[in-house]
Protein backbone atom coordinates (compact mmCIF):
# COMPACT_ATOMS: atom_id res chain seq x y z
CA UNK A 1 0.00 0.00 0.00
CA UNK A 2 1.00 3.64 -0.19
CA UNK A 3 2.87 5.14 2.74
CA UNK A 4 -0.04 7.33 3.83
CA UNK A 5 -2.07 4.17 4.45
CA UNK A 6 0.80 2.56 6.35
CA UNK A 7 1.19 5.69 8.49
CA UNK A 8 -2.54 5.82 9.25
CA UNK A 9 -2.46 2.16 10.28
CA UNK A 10 0.31 2.93 12.76
CA UNK A 11 -1.60 5.97 14.03
CA UNK A 12 -4.88 4.09 14.51
CA UNK A 13 -3.06 1.36 16.46
CA UNK A 14 -1.69 4.06 18.73
CA UNK A 15 -5.11 5.67 19.21
CA UNK A 16 -6.56 2.29 20.13
CA UNK A 17 -4.74 2.80 23.44
CA UNK A 18 -1.29 1.44 22.65
CA UNK A 19 0.31 4.89 22.70
CA UNK A 20 -0.22 5.05 26.48
CA UNK A 21 1.93 1.97 27.08
CA UNK A 22 5.29 3.72 26.81
CA UNK A 23 6.97 6.94 25.79
CA UNK A 24 7.50 7.38 22.03
CA UNK A 25 4.86 4.74 21.28
CA UNK A 26 3.06 6.71 18.57
CA UNK A 27 6.15 7.69 16.53
CA UNK A 28 7.46 4.14 16.92
CA UNK A 29 4.25 2.66 15.52
CA UNK A 30 4.15 5.07 12.57
CA UNK A 31 7.83 4.70 11.71
CA UNK A 32 7.71 0.93 12.09
CA UNK A 33 4.67 0.71 9.81
CA UNK A 34 6.76 2.32 7.05
CA UNK A 35 10.18 0.88 7.86
CA UNK A 36 10.26 -2.06 5.39
CA UNK A 37 9.97 0.46 2.56
CA UNK A 38 13.61 1.49 3.04
CA UNK A 39 14.18 -0.58 -0.10
CA UNK A 40 12.50 2.21 -2.09
CA UNK A 41 15.95 3.79 -2.41
CA UNK A 42 16.83 1.06 -4.88
CA UNK A 43 14.42 2.67 -7.35
CA UNK A 44 17.31 4.99 -8.19
CA UNK A 45 18.81 2.08 -10.10
CA UNK A 46 16.01 2.00 -12.66
CA UNK A 47 13.97 -0.92 -13.93
CA UNK A 48 15.91 -3.47 -11.86
CA UNK A 49 14.26 -1.99 -8.79
CA UNK A 50 11.14 -3.97 -9.76
CA UNK A 51 13.02 -7.12 -8.79
CA UNK A 52 14.44 -5.55 -5.64
CA UNK A 53 11.31 -3.94 -4.21
CA UNK A 54 9.14 -5.74 -1.65
CA UNK A 55 11.76 -8.40 -1.17
CA UNK A 56 14.54 -8.64 1.39
CA UNK A 57 13.31 -5.81 3.63
CA UNK A 58 9.84 -7.38 3.66
CA UNK A 59 11.04 -10.89 4.51
CA UNK A 60 11.39 -12.71 7.85
CA UNK A 61 15.00 -11.73 8.59
CA UNK A 62 14.34 -8.03 8.08
CA UNK A 63 11.10 -8.20 10.08
CA UNK A 64 13.09 -9.74 12.92
CA UNK A 65 15.98 -7.25 12.81
CA UNK A 66 14.39 -3.92 11.77
CA UNK A 67 12.20 -3.53 14.91
CA UNK A 68 15.24 -4.07 17.14
CA UNK A 69 17.17 -1.36 15.27
CA UNK A 70 14.22 1.04 15.45
CA UNK A 71 13.78 0.35 19.16
CA UNK A 72 17.47 1.10 19.76
CA UNK A 73 17.16 4.40 17.88
CA UNK A 74 14.08 5.42 19.88
CA UNK A 75 15.80 4.56 23.20
CA UNK A 76 18.80 6.66 22.15
CA UNK A 77 16.48 9.53 21.22
CA UNK A 78 14.71 9.35 24.59
CA UNK A 79 18.04 9.48 26.42
CA UNK A 80 19.14 12.42 24.26
CA UNK A 81 15.94 14.24 25.21
CA UNK A 82 16.61 13.60 28.90
CA UNK A 83 20.22 14.80 28.66
CA UNK A 84 19.15 18.00 26.92
CA UNK A 85 16.21 18.53 29.25
CA UNK A 86 13.80 18.44 26.32
CA UNK A 87 11.75 15.41 27.32
CA UNK A 88 8.09 16.49 27.72
CA UNK A 89 7.01 16.00 31.36
CA UNK A 90 3.64 14.62 30.26
CA UNK A 91 5.23 11.65 28.50
CA UNK A 92 4.88 8.29 30.26
CA UNK A 93 8.04 6.41 31.31
CA UNK A 94 9.86 4.56 28.55
CA UNK A 95 9.26 0.82 28.76
CA UNK A 96 11.75 -1.04 26.57
CA UNK A 97 9.57 -4.18 26.43
CA UNK A 98 6.50 -2.33 25.20
CA UNK A 99 8.56 -0.20 22.80
CA UNK A 100 10.03 -3.31 21.19
CA UNK A 101 6.61 -4.98 21.02
CA UNK A 102 5.10 -1.94 19.29
CA UNK A 103 8.03 -1.80 16.85
CA UNK A 104 7.32 -5.40 15.90
CA UNK A 105 3.58 -4.76 15.62
CA UNK A 106 4.11 -1.79 13.32
CA UNK A 107 6.64 -3.60 11.12
CA UNK A 108 4.43 -6.68 10.79
CA UNK A 109 1.48 -4.52 9.73
CA UNK A 110 3.48 -3.41 6.69
CA UNK A 111 3.73 -6.73 4.78
CA UNK A 112 0.19 -7.60 5.88
CA UNK A 113 -1.16 -4.53 4.06
CA UNK A 114 1.27 -4.79 1.13
CA UNK A 115 0.00 -8.31 0.48
CA UNK A 116 -3.54 -6.97 -0.07
CA UNK A 117 -2.92 -5.56 -3.56
CA UNK A 118 -1.82 -7.12 -6.84
CA UNK A 119 1.71 -5.68 -7.10
CA UNK A 120 3.16 -8.60 -5.18
CA UNK A 121 5.38 -9.16 -2.16
CA UNK A 122 8.06 -11.75 -1.40
CA UNK A 123 7.09 -12.72 2.13
CA UNK A 124 9.78 -15.42 2.45
CA UNK A 125 12.79 -13.60 0.97
CA UNK A 126 15.70 -14.59 1.08
CA UNK A 127 14.58 -18.19 1.71
CA UNK A 128 12.21 -18.18 -1.26
CA UNK A 129 11.80 -15.80 -4.20
CA UNK A 130 8.09 -16.57 -4.53
CA UNK A 131 5.72 -13.62 -4.99
CA UNK A 132 2.45 -13.51 -3.02
CA UNK A 133 -0.65 -11.56 -4.11
CA UNK A 134 -3.87 -10.71 -2.24
CA UNK A 135 -5.68 -8.99 -5.16
CA UNK A 136 -8.14 -7.41 -2.70
CA UNK A 137 -7.37 -3.69 -2.45
CA UNK A 138 -6.09 -1.18 -5.00
CA UNK A 139 -2.63 0.06 -4.05
CA UNK A 140 -4.06 3.52 -3.24
CA UNK A 141 -7.47 3.29 -1.59
CA UNK A 142 -9.15 6.60 -0.58
CA UNK A 143 -11.89 4.69 1.29
CA UNK A 144 -9.25 3.34 3.66
CA UNK A 145 -7.80 6.83 4.01
CA UNK A 146 -11.22 8.14 5.02
CA UNK A 147 -11.94 5.32 7.48
CA UNK A 148 -8.52 5.37 9.13
CA UNK A 149 -8.03 9.14 9.00
CA UNK A 150 -11.46 10.03 10.40
CA UNK A 151 -11.16 7.48 13.21
CA UNK A 152 -7.76 8.85 14.23
CA UNK A 153 -9.07 12.44 14.11
CA UNK A 154 -12.17 11.63 16.17
CA UNK A 155 -10.14 9.69 18.70
CA UNK A 156 -7.67 12.55 19.12
CA UNK A 157 -10.55 15.01 19.49
CA UNK A 158 -12.18 12.92 22.23
CA UNK A 159 -8.82 12.46 23.97
CA UNK A 160 -8.13 16.18 24.07
CA UNK A 161 -11.65 16.80 25.39
CA UNK A 162 -10.96 14.38 28.24
CA UNK A 163 -13.57 11.83 27.17
CA UNK A 164 -13.16 8.55 29.03
CA UNK A 165 -13.74 6.36 25.97
CA UNK A 166 -11.46 8.26 23.61
CA UNK A 167 -10.13 5.03 22.05
CA UNK A 168 -13.57 3.96 20.81
CA UNK A 169 -13.47 5.77 17.40
CA UNK A 170 -10.09 4.15 16.65
CA UNK A 171 -11.45 0.70 17.47
CA UNK A 172 -14.49 1.32 15.26
CA UNK A 173 -12.28 2.52 12.40
CA UNK A 174 -10.00 -0.51 12.78
CA UNK A 175 -12.99 -2.88 12.74
CA UNK A 176 -14.48 -1.10 9.70
CA UNK A 177 -11.24 -1.45 7.74
CA UNK A 178 -10.99 -5.15 8.63
CA UNK A 179 -14.59 -5.68 7.43
CA UNK A 180 -13.83 -3.72 4.24
CA UNK A 181 -10.79 -5.89 3.51
CA UNK A 182 -12.79 -9.07 4.11
CA UNK A 183 -15.59 -7.89 1.80
CA UNK A 184 -13.12 -7.06 -0.95
CA UNK A 185 -11.52 -10.47 -0.59
CA UNK A 186 -14.91 -12.11 -1.10
CA UNK A 187 -15.58 -9.94 -4.18
CA UNK A 188 -12.24 -10.95 -5.70
CA UNK A 189 -12.87 -14.62 -4.99
CA UNK A 190 -16.34 -14.48 -6.55
CA UNK A 191 -15.09 -12.60 -9.62
CA UNK A 192 -12.31 -15.08 -10.31
CA UNK A 193 -14.63 -18.08 -9.84
CA UNK A 194 -17.26 -16.70 -12.23
CA UNK A 195 -14.78 -15.81 -14.96
CA UNK A 196 -13.00 -19.15 -14.60
CA UNK A 197 -16.36 -20.84 -15.23
CA UNK A 198 -17.00 -18.65 -18.29
CA UNK A 199 -13.59 -19.53 -19.72
CA UNK A 200 -14.19 -23.24 -19.27
CA UNK A 201 -17.45 -22.86 -21.19
CA UNK A 202 -15.42 -21.23 -23.98
CA UNK A 203 -12.97 -24.15 -24.03
CA UNK A 204 -10.19 -22.47 -22.03
CA UNK A 205 -9.15 -24.82 -19.23
CA UNK A 206 -6.62 -24.35 -16.42
CA UNK A 207 -6.38 -20.61 -16.99
CA UNK A 208 -4.77 -18.25 -14.51
CA UNK A 209 -7.47 -15.69 -13.67
CA UNK A 210 -6.66 -12.52 -11.75
CA UNK A 211 -9.40 -10.15 -10.57
CA UNK A 212 -7.58 -6.86 -10.12
CA UNK A 213 -9.06 -4.07 -7.93
CA UNK A 214 -9.64 -0.71 -9.60
CA UNK A 215 -9.42 2.82 -8.13
CA UNK A 216 -12.40 3.97 -6.01
CA UNK A 217 -14.93 1.47 -7.41
CA UNK A 218 -14.20 -1.32 -4.93
CA UNK A 219 -17.19 -3.31 -6.21
CA UNK A 220 -15.58 -3.68 -9.65
CA UNK A 221 -12.63 -5.74 -10.90
CA UNK A 222 -10.52 -5.73 -14.03
CA UNK A 223 -10.15 -9.34 -15.15
CA UNK A 224 -6.90 -10.71 -16.61
CA UNK A 225 -6.51 -14.30 -17.76
CA UNK A 226 -3.95 -16.46 -19.56
CA UNK A 227 -3.52 -20.14 -20.34
CA UNK A 228 0.16 -20.32 -21.24
CA UNK A 229 0.06 -19.21 -24.88
CA UNK A 230 -2.88 -16.80 -24.97
CA UNK A 231 -4.06 -13.97 -22.77
CA UNK A 232 -7.19 -11.90 -22.47
CA UNK A 233 -9.08 -9.46 -20.29
CA UNK A 234 -12.58 -8.84 -19.02
CA UNK A 235 -14.60 -7.06 -16.37
CA UNK A 236 -16.60 -7.87 -13.28
CA UNK A 237 -19.06 -5.83 -11.24
CA UNK A 238 -20.75 -6.96 -8.04
CA UNK A 239 -24.36 -7.78 -8.84
CA UNK A 240 -23.81 -7.77 -12.60
CA UNK A 241 -21.41 -10.68 -13.03
CA UNK A 242 -18.30 -11.01 -15.14
CA UNK A 243 -17.26 -11.17 -18.77
CA UNK A 244 -14.13 -12.42 -20.50
CA UNK A 245 -13.06 -11.31 -23.96
CA UNK A 246 -11.25 -13.37 -26.62
CA UNK A 247 -7.60 -14.14 -26.19
CA UNK A 248 -4.48 -13.17 -28.13
CA UNK A 249 -0.97 -14.68 -28.23
CA UNK A 250 1.21 -13.63 -25.32
CA UNK A 251 4.28 -13.47 -27.56
CA UNK A 252 6.38 -14.99 -24.78
CA UNK A 253 7.08 -18.20 -26.71
CA UNK A 254 9.37 -16.45 -29.22
CA UNK A 255 12.81 -18.09 -28.92
CA UNK A 256 14.53 -14.85 -29.97
CA UNK A 257 12.91 -13.02 -27.07
CA UNK A 258 14.16 -15.59 -24.58
CA UNK A 259 17.72 -15.30 -25.91
CA UNK A 260 17.66 -11.50 -25.82
CA UNK A 261 16.10 -11.36 -22.35
CA UNK A 262 18.81 -13.59 -20.91
CA UNK A 263 21.44 -11.10 -22.06
CA UNK A 264 19.62 -8.06 -20.62
CA UNK A 265 19.80 -7.42 -16.83
CA UNK A 266 16.80 -5.09 -17.08
CA UNK A 267 14.73 -7.72 -18.89
CA UNK A 268 15.71 -10.45 -16.41
CA UNK A 269 14.70 -8.20 -13.52
CA UNK A 270 11.38 -7.32 -15.16
CA UNK A 271 10.53 -10.95 -15.92
CA UNK A 272 11.45 -11.94 -12.38
CA UNK A 273 8.84 -9.47 -11.13
CA UNK A 274 6.22 -9.91 -13.88
CA UNK A 275 3.29 -12.11 -13.03
CA UNK A 276 1.57 -12.02 -16.44
CA UNK A 277 4.16 -10.94 -19.06
CA UNK A 278 3.12 -10.04 -22.61
CA UNK A 279 5.52 -9.30 -25.48
CA UNK A 280 4.94 -7.37 -28.69
CA UNK A 281 7.26 -6.59 -31.58
CA UNK A 282 8.19 -2.98 -32.32
CA UNK A 283 10.50 -2.98 -35.29
CA UNK A 284 13.60 -4.97 -34.41
CA UNK A 285 12.84 -4.92 -30.68
CA UNK A 286 10.49 -6.62 -28.23
CA UNK A 287 8.46 -4.62 -25.74
CA UNK A 288 7.52 -6.63 -22.67
CA UNK A 289 4.73 -5.47 -20.36
CA UNK A 290 2.64 -7.03 -17.61
CA UNK A 291 -1.10 -7.54 -18.13
CA UNK A 292 -1.82 -6.07 -14.70
CA UNK A 293 -0.27 -2.73 -15.65
CA UNK A 294 -1.13 -2.20 -19.31
CA UNK A 295 -3.53 0.69 -18.66
CA UNK A 296 -2.67 3.99 -20.36
CA UNK A 297 -1.53 5.59 -17.09
CA UNK A 298 0.78 2.70 -16.14
CA UNK A 299 2.01 0.90 -19.26
CA UNK A 300 5.00 3.20 -19.87
CA UNK A 301 6.21 2.77 -16.28
CA UNK A 302 5.94 -1.02 -16.21
CA UNK A 303 7.67 -2.16 -19.37
CA UNK A 304 11.07 -3.07 -20.72
CA UNK A 305 12.38 -2.82 -24.26
CA UNK A 306 14.52 -5.73 -25.41
CA UNK A 307 16.61 -5.43 -28.55
CA UNK A 308 16.33 -8.24 -31.07
CA UNK A 309 19.38 -10.35 -31.99
CA UNK A 310 21.77 -8.98 -34.56
CA UNK A 311 21.34 -10.49 -38.03
CA UNK A 312 23.66 -13.29 -39.05
CA UNK A 313 26.90 -12.07 -40.59
CA UNK A 314 27.10 -8.89 -38.52
CA UNK A 315 30.38 -7.88 -36.89
CA UNK A 316 29.06 -8.90 -33.49
CA UNK A 317 27.97 -12.33 -34.72
CA UNK A 318 31.32 -12.81 -36.42
CA UNK A 319 33.00 -12.16 -33.10
CA UNK A 320 31.84 -15.58 -31.99
CA UNK A 321 34.63 -16.87 -34.15
CA UNK A 322 32.84 -19.84 -35.60
CA UNK A 323 32.14 -21.45 -32.22
CA UNK A 324 29.54 -24.18 -32.04
CA UNK A 325 26.29 -23.44 -30.22
CA UNK A 326 27.48 -25.55 -27.26
CA UNK A 327 30.78 -23.64 -27.12
CA UNK A 328 28.88 -20.34 -27.16
CA UNK A 329 26.66 -21.56 -24.34
CA UNK A 330 29.62 -22.60 -22.19
CA UNK A 331 31.44 -19.33 -22.84
CA UNK A 332 28.46 -17.19 -21.80
CA UNK A 333 28.36 -15.42 -25.14
CA UNK A 334 26.41 -12.18 -24.61
CA UNK A 335 25.60 -11.96 -28.32
CA UNK A 336 23.78 -15.29 -28.21
CA UNK A 337 22.02 -14.23 -25.03
CA UNK A 338 23.10 -17.17 -22.86
CA UNK A 339 24.88 -17.14 -19.55
CA UNK A 340 27.67 -19.38 -18.31
CA UNK A 341 26.27 -22.72 -17.27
Amino acid sequence: MDNLTHSLVGAVLGQMGLKRKTALAMPTLILAANLPDIDAGWALYGIESLAMRRGLTHGPIALLVLPILLCAVMIAFDRWQQMRGKRPPTHPPLCVGWLLALAYLGCLSHPAFDWLNNYGIRLLEPFSHRWFYGDMIFIIDPWMWIALGSSVWLSLRHERAGTARWTRPAWIGFAAVCAYILANGLITEQAEAQVRTLLREQGVDDALVVASPVPLAFWRRDIFWRDGVRYGSGTYALGRGGAAGPGAPTGMDDARLRLCAQASPAARAFLFWARMPVATREGDAFVVRDQRFMQSFAKDRFMVRVEAPKPAGSDEQAACGGMTSRERQLSGCGICGTETQ
